[in-house]
């Protein structure tokens, strides 16, 4: 064999299926961000996704148990790196997160002043493991993706990705990366990931977020699993942006297709009698839930 890249020979190696120890995955939050694996987020600009994540780093930052979890999956504290362009810290991430009820000891920032990350930076591996941090989160991946990466390009994505994988792997803790989606509302989800489809074939798992079709609450969310190749897939989750963080309301049986559909713009006129039953049935449900045979 020749290693090309080097034009050097390269010695075969193998190993035997039964010299390698299984290991069980861990989860920061099942089945939805994995430890030691990246997670991508996504979703349309403006509709929540930096917010959603602070109030989940807020609960992780004391040790609270996340959304929909069961009690007994409270933890200790955990740190959490956080690094976005599109928000400053001093007058958006750490109010949001204060507001959100976090421990600021636990939250920290690599300071980027002279030089921007980007997923290759040693940075990032020197600080997960220096401060023992759980969970990394890069706000958007276009801007931590590295300049000179072509994201249409399989080659180039991949090659990017692996920096990050290995440090997700290595140190254990969780990556997530969040992403703006492209403007295909009519194609599935999974297809909706900015450019090349290895970015989403890199995620293990992938989380969208998009808004209800509640007209009488603008506010409401969706937020739901695109893709999961470690676990079944989780159910939706229905939550609120408040000024506060986000609100979480209930958890759903819906998928992530039926999801985006709703608040996709339909085709064609109107259909009034659709219409009017929609409303009639929003109404009844208004005061909350009711059997299906009332």
């Amino acid at each position: 064999m020749t290693d090309y890249a080097n034009n050097t020979p390269a010695k075969l190696e193998i190993i035997k299926a039964s010299e390698i120890i299984p290991k069980e995955v861990l989860w920061l939050w099942y089945p939805y961000i994995p430890f030691g694996k990246v997670t991508l987020l996504q979703g349309d600009p403006g509709d929540g996704k930096s917010k959603l994540m602070l109030s989940l780093v807020a609960l992780l930052s004391k040790g609270a148990p996340l959304p929909f979890a069961d009690e007994d999956e409270q933890g200790e504290p955990m740190t959490v790196i956080y690094q976005t362009t599109e928000d400053d810290a001093d007058d958006t991430v750490v109010p949001r997160f204060n507001s959100a009820g976090g421990d600021g000891d636990r939250l920290i920032f690599i300071k980027e002043d002279e030089k921007s990350l980007t997923f290759g930076d040693d940075r990032i591996r020197e600080a997960v493991e220096k401060y023992n941090a759980k969970l990394l989160i890069l706000d958007p991946m276009s801007s931590y993706i590295g300049d000179t990466c072509s994201m249409n390009n399989a080659n180039e994505t991949r090659a990017e990705f692996n920096h990050l994988i290995a440090v997700a792997k290595d140190t254990g803790c969780a990556i997530v990366i969040i992403a703006h989606m492209n403007k295909a509302k009519d194609t599935s989800p999974l297809y909706r990931t900015n450019g090349s489809i290895d970015i989403a074939g890199a995620a293990r798992s992938i989380l969208a977020v998009t808004r209800t079709a509640n007209k009488q609450n603008p506010a409401e969310r969706y937020l739901v699993q695109v893709k999961s190749n470690l676990a079944p897939m989780g159910s939706a989750i229905l939550f609120e942006v408040a000024d506060k963080g986000v609100n979480f309301l209930d958890e759903l049986e819906l998928n992530a297709e039926d999801a985006f559909s709703a608040s996709a713009p339909r085709m064609g006129r109107p259909n009034a009698c659709e219409e009017a039953a929609t409303d009639f049935i929003r109404s009844l449900l208004a005061g909350g839930r009711r059997l299906a045979s009332d």
